[in-house]
């Protein structure tokens, strides 16, 4: 499937960027990173935690991993693995696995094209990626329909706009009337040109991977030791579960690795399907998954970027169809930032739910994934904002409700400020007994800046809305998603930079893109 607290935060300002590289600055000033001011909650005891552990050590030593890539294995075994003969089984001993973990950073830089648009993965640091890999899309006019590339485009304007996204995660729709053989050109020259935030390379083949990691350099105008320094392009690694890595896979998890850019190792295990009934058992085994990858990317170069992705879920065991939002999603979502809490690597998590379309259902999984995320220490939220059907469409108008969300719970996250300011007694002296607070000095200062505003929702009374038309939450959603395609501005980009781009994609394409087979 193509998919630690800190010392407590103040707030302060800015650090002065460095000067753009040639490829310019962003539109509009980036808002600052969202931080978790609180420790994030554990899901089991420090015992039950170990036990996990041990389990995970227990799987891959006794029952190993399937690695269907001969120089995988060859390196797994240079490494200490043992590999069963004439088969793709590969075990670790517990030594291996424990020798690894502390190699990995515990937070790192992913740069953007521009210098304002850089992010930190780690630490109590939250970033939020939009929806992707949808195959389909929606919104209200032209209902669900295979991605194209204009949806493609149209996906980056909006979400160039909105604040709330930091990551292009991936591609939010699959641009299928491009071929397959030339679409991550495509793809990655739109995601660099229409916005300047950092991007997601598919991995697919080596070639794939190359090609993501030269459009970069490229495009942030830096050499190739620069490159390898800096990570600026990450990537999603799917085991495919259960205990299986395959040859594209593992082959994103050497050429990452190699060049120093951060791999997200995420198995996807749905309890009752492709893991244990149970959520214990579900996540020992994606911690083994999790673990396997961690050996691979460190023995190929340690130190190398690295997230521990977790994305356990149950199914609905009629249908077999994935789960999201539900109770067990949530605990395995603490449960694997607490695990990667104890493994000192970033965590990724997700926003996710499994509705048709934008309502009820679609608002209370989102909330009940992101909460769980967000609580289990997340650090990189991948899908969050305009993941719907269980990652079978990506909605423009969910996108925009999404970022609402998101911009709510970063407020939340920020640490709340008591001195002699926001103490307020001037005020309350000022106002007295039986008074309102409307038009005194300390309210009219902070009115529109102290309080968070909803995009959508506007806090109209009854009679108000009326007269607007009674518009729900999708309709108002799809009247900011217009708006904003309307007013939409591509970021400045250095003139040479995009020739080079230009020229980079059309020598690729005449060369006949990548196979499309693995």
């Amino acid at each position: 499937m193509t998919e630690e607290l800190n010392a407590t935060p103040r707030r302060r300002r800015a650090r002065r960027p460095r000067p753009y590289p040639a490829g310019g600055a962003p539109t509009a000033a980036a808002k600052s990173q969202p931080r978790r001011c609180f420790a994030p909650v554990p899901a089991v005891s420090a015992d039950a935690l170990e036990a996990i552990h041990q389990a995970s050590l227990t799987i891959l030593e006794e029952v190993g991993m399937d690695v269907l890539h001969d120089e995988a294995r060859a390196i797994l075994k240079a490494a200490g693995a043992e590999v069963e003969a004439g088969t793709d089984r590969v075990r670790f001993d517990r030594g291996l696995v424990e020798a690894q973990i502390g190699k990995a950073p515990e937070r790192f830089t992913l740069h953007g094209r521009v210098t304002a648009r850089n992010v930190e993965i780690g630490g109590n640091y939250l970033a939020y990626c939009a929806v992707a890999s949808a195959p389909n899309c929606v919104d209200l006019e032209g209902g669900r329909r295979s991605g194209t590339r204009a949806d493609f485009r149209n996906f980056i304007r909006l979400g160039q706009t909105l604040d709330a996204i930091h990551i292009w995660g991936g591609y939010p729709v699959e641009p299928a009337d491009i071929h397959a053989s030339i679409r991550h050109l495509d793809a990655l020259f739109d995601l660099l040109t229409l916005s300047d935030k950092p991007v997601h390379a598919y991995s697919l083949g080596r070639e794939r991977n190359l090609d993501a990691f030269e459009l970069v350099r490229i495009a942030r105008g830096i050499d190739a030791e620069t490159l390898l320094r800096e990570p600026s392009v990450f990537s999603v690694i799917n085991t495919s579960s259960p205990l299986r890595l395959d040859l594209p896979m593992a082959e994103g998890v050497i050429q990452m690795a190699r060049h120093g850019q951060p791999v997200v190792l995420t198995p996807f295990t749905l309890a009752g399907a492709m893991a244990p009934a149970t959520i214990a058992g579900a996540v020992a085994q994606q911690n083994a998954e999790a673990l396997a990858g961690l050996v691979l990317s460190q023995t190929v170069r340690a130190g190398a970027p690295f997230v521990y992705g977790g994305f356990t879920s149950n199914v609905d065991m009629k249908s077999g169809s994935p789960a999201f939002g539900t109770p067990e999603f949530m605990q395995s979502s603490l449960l694997g930032g607490q695990l990667a809490r104890r493994y000192r690597l970033p965590y990724r998590g997700s926003n996710v739910n499994a509705a048709n379309t934008v309502d009820a259902q679609a608002a209370y999984e989102s909330v009940f994934s992101l909460w769980g995320a967000v609580m289990g220490g997340v650090n990189l939220l991948k899908h969050g904002a305009g993941w719907m059907e269980g990652g079978l469409h990506a909605s423009f108008e969910k996108m925009v409700i999404d970022a609402d969300l998101l911009d709510m719970v970063s407020a939340f996250l920020a640490p709340l400020v008591v001195n002699d300011d926001t103490l307020a007694l001037d005020a309350v002296r000022e106002v007295g007994p039986g008074g309102h607070f409307f038009g005194c000095e300390h309210t009219k200062a902070r009115y529109r800046n102290a309080f968070f505003a909803p995009m959508i929702s506007d806090w109209r009374n009854y009679e108000s809305w009326e007269e607007a038309g009674s518009p729900t939450a999708y309709q108002k959603a799809n009247q900011v998603y217009r708006s904003r395609l309307a007013e939409y501005e591509a970021p400045p980009i250095d003139p040479g930079i995009r020739e080079a781009l230009e020229a980079f994609v059309a020598g690729r394409k005449q060369a006949g893109g990548v196979p499309t087979d693995f």
